[in-house]
């Protein structure tokens, strides 16, 4: 008793300050650890068994919703110790009105955990994930994730449903906005830079989140690439391809772990106990909290899975769920379930004691409100280091697809001196689809539209707007205005894509181009013989080939966030020089996905000579853009390659050197790729594969040389006897400027 009444009163009375003091200098002699697990122990060994289904319960708040909202009475259920989670609230007065329930008005007094969706911002909006993986820069992308959890600690959250670290290789699924693209390498070198940048290195600290990695697991490849469908592939895929983010967050030492909507291996994830036992906490020692995306437990009756709702709640805690997100059968049904010998009270308070341990590490026992301080909320909402850190942000992010001559010259960058610009596209001057898919509680009002950012780098330039078409629909009444600015300019401007409801969750499309008529727009501009900048902003990769082969000069910017337009304004003016490279595939067409460029021979590989090979006939197998394409002002040049040896041993490193010049006028950052490939295994290998990339700037005429180092450890894979090691033979290794540009050397693996 003397216990539970310390922990309440901890946070209630000043007066019992000194007894906090003289218990904390009884444990100095036990480690943190032991003192938390005797906090913890201490702890559940008071609750009830109501109570420790409580602490296993989220539910969203009205505040703000992300899907349907089952449960209204989510404060009353805080007040008696059945809601001891909370997603979806926001700001320090409400949420601290919220803590003070839990806190003040429940029997043991446990603080509430806040999630939300903190994506790619809070209320300052950075670029899509998809769109800043493309500047293949973890130290950038490791900011991000500290700027957004800066920005939403402040307005009292203290744990974001982030990153998403699924690989997508089919670009009609919406959601492969939120992630990092096709390939395992690259993806997992992200996941472990968000998960470091949204908890720091003490989880303690208030500017600070928990993180949880999604979702587990292979969510990325749903069949015909349309959301929450189901998921089939072998298990050697899965760990090859799929797998490797998971592991890297858990590595990183991510808080918690979120379960997916997807069935894999014919078992729904949320009950799968190979994917939540088996791998996640016996072969990963994984010791942080599972929790199920939203109402993924009931939603195991409609797979075929579960029976009712009652046998689901228990299929997912016999699987290893701690948490039930919105679904609240573990509320209403695992009680009856521990009568009935379904579930065990051990299986609770395991449950239990990862939740407990999560807010133990936030530091909300010591302090429940320390994440509530109405200043720093007001200091710290759009500040100029959020700002900054978004228009940086964004111009790294965007990729330049092509820059053709119009009549003899490069159409980009523009000149600072041009007399008039046609400004036309639905992304034009437009505010709130910029924020992208999943962007929290972005605030549009502030968002810098193209319009915006050209006439302030224009200063001396007619910029003339015409909307021309809307997104969506047939109505193509505005062309003749946008017409008409075209021909009495010097150059077209187009903003043309999708609006943020377009991708993201449960937002699949069968077709991905243009939505609308915005390709004959396009085609309008392109009549009219002026030169044509087309900026494509969406959320996932799209099918362009008639702007491919009519259109001299692309911009893939993607959604770009709160400084979008000013970030585009620089790079088409030239003040910032594109350094963006593709991390996903764009197919030529639908027909050709999924597509991506770790693809594996057949035993007919193409031969434009040969009929009867691999092929399409009508269309090239290649795609229209190669995975870590991107073009700049400035050209590189690779020259010199060498590898140290011909032959190496297991665990003896090989060193690859080549020399890249920039042979151009401009400075200019380039991603160096290296890639490997087995060329014989006891199981099929890629044609490529990447182990290592280095972002380098160069000043005009500026020459470096860059190394990179290959180990038998980068070599590995899952042999035929599924076994996660390399194999002795040949192998040939890559350097280049993109996945279908490289220069290669051979070597041998020798030994064992």
């Amino acid at each position: 008793m003397i216990m539970k009444t310390l922990r309440k009163t901890l946070w209630v009375s000043l007066a019992l300050g000194m007894a906090f003091v003289f218990f904390a200098c009884s444990q100095q002699q036990t480690s943190p650890n032991t003192q938390k697990k005797q906090f913890i122990d201490s702890l559940i060994s008071e609750m009830t068994v109501e109570e420790k289904i409580g602490q296993m319960t989220l539910l969203t708040s009205g505040w703000s919703q992300t899907g349907p909202t089952m449960n209204d009475n989510y404060m009353e259920m805080i007040r008696k110790g059945q809601c001891g989670n909370v997603f979806n609230a926001l700001t320090v007065d409400y949420n601290r009105k919220l803590q003070k329930i839990a806190v003040e008005e429940t029997r043991l007094g446990i603080p509430l955990l806040f999630g939300y969706d903190v994506i790619h911002g809070f209320k300052t909006i950075f670029p899509i994930p998809l769109a800043e993986s493309c500047s293949w820069d973890t130290t950038m992308i490791r900011k991000t994730a500290r700027l957004a959890s800066k920005e939403a600690s402040a307005s009292g959250v203290t744990w974001t449903f982030n990153p998403m670290v699924d690989i997508s290789r089919d670009p009609r699924w919406g959601r492969i906005a939120e992630g990092a693209g096709e390939d395992p390498f690259l993806a997992s070198a992200i996941a472990k830079a968000k998960v470091k940048g949204h908890q720091g290195g003490d989880l303690s600290d208030s500017q600070t989140l928990a993180a949880c990695v999604k979702h587990m697991a292979a969510y990325g490849a749903p069949i015909a690439g349309r959301d929450y469908n189901t998921v089939d592939m072998s298990k050697r895929r899965f760990k090859e391809v799929y797998m490797p983010p998971y592991k890297a967050a858990v590595e990183a030492d991510v808080a918690s772990m979120m379960t997916s909507f997807n069935e894999l291996f014919g078992i729904p994830a949320t009950g799968s106990h190979y994917l939540l036992t088996e791998l996640l906490r016996d072969q990963w020692n994984y010791k942080g909290m599972v929790v199920t995306d939203y109402t993924s437990i009931p939603e195991m009756i409609d797979h075929g899975y579960a029976r009712d709702e009652k046998h689901a709640a228990e299929l997912a805690l016999n699987a290893g769920v701690d948490m039930d997100m919105q679904g609240a059968s573990y509320h209403e049904y695992l009680k009856k379930s521990l009568e009935e010998g379904k579930v065990t009270e051990k299986q609770l308070n395991k449950a239990v004691r990862r939740v407990l341990g999560m807010k133990y590490d936030l530091g909300l026992f010591e302090d429940p409100y320390r994440y509530l301080d109405n200043e720093r909320e007001d200091r710290i909402i759009h500040s100029q280091e959020m700002m900054e850190h978004a228009l940086e942000s964004a111009k790294e992010s965007v990729v330049l697809l092509k820059n053709d001559a119009h009549r003899g010259s490069k159409v980009l960058p523009l000149s600072k001196d041009i007399g008039s610009i046609a400004l036309v596209g639905p992304l034009a001057d437009n505010q709130r689809e910029h924020l992208g898919a999943w962007h929290a509680s972005g605030t549009d009002s502030l968002v810098t539209t193209v319009r915006k950012g050209l006439e302030k780098e224009f200063p001396n330039t007619a910029i003339r707007y015409a909307q021309g078409c809307d997104f969506t629909g047939n109505d193509k009444s505005g062309f003749d205005q946008a017409l008409a600015n075209a021909q009495r300019s010097d150059v077209v401007v187009m903003a043309v894509g999708e609006k943020h409801t377009q991708s993201g969750e449960a937002a699949s499309r069968s077709d991905i181009g243009l939505p609308g008529v915005q390709l004959d727009l396009v085609k309008e501009m392109v009549a009219t013989g002026k030169p044509v900048v087309v900026m494509v902003m969406a959320g996932r990769p799209m099918t362009l080939p008639w702007i491919d082969e009519n259109v001299p000069a692309i911009l893939n910017t993607w959604h770009l966030g709160t400084r979008a337009g000013d970030a585009v304004a620089d790079i088409l003016s030239g003040q910032t020089n594109p350094s963006g490279k593709l991390t996903s595939t764009f197919p030529r067409n639908v027909g050709q996905i999924p597509i991506y460029y770790s693809h594996k021979k057949t035993g007919r590989p193409y031969d434009p000579n040969d009929g009867y090979t691999s092929r399409y006939l009508d269309v090239p197998n290649s795609p229209l853009y190669p995975f870590g394409y991107g073009l700049s002002y400035t050209t590189f040049e690779y020259s010199n390659m060498q590898v140290d040896k011909e032959k190496i041993g297991f665990g003896e490193p090989l060193t690859v050197t080549v020399n890249i010049k920039n042979t151009g006028d401009r400075k200019g950052e380039e991603v160096v790729q290296l890639y490997t490939r087995d060329m014989v295994g006891s199981v099929t290998r890629p044609v490529k594969e990447l182990k290592g990339f280095r972002k380098i700037a160069l000043e005009p005429g500026q020459e470096r040389r860059v190394q990179f180092n290959v180990s038998s450890d980068d070599l590995r894979f899952y042999t035929a006897d599924m076994e996660y090691q390399a194999e002795p033979g040949k192998f040939k290794v890559f350097v280049g400027t993109s996945s279908a540009d490289v220069m290669e050397k051979s070597f041998e693996l020798v030994g064992k």
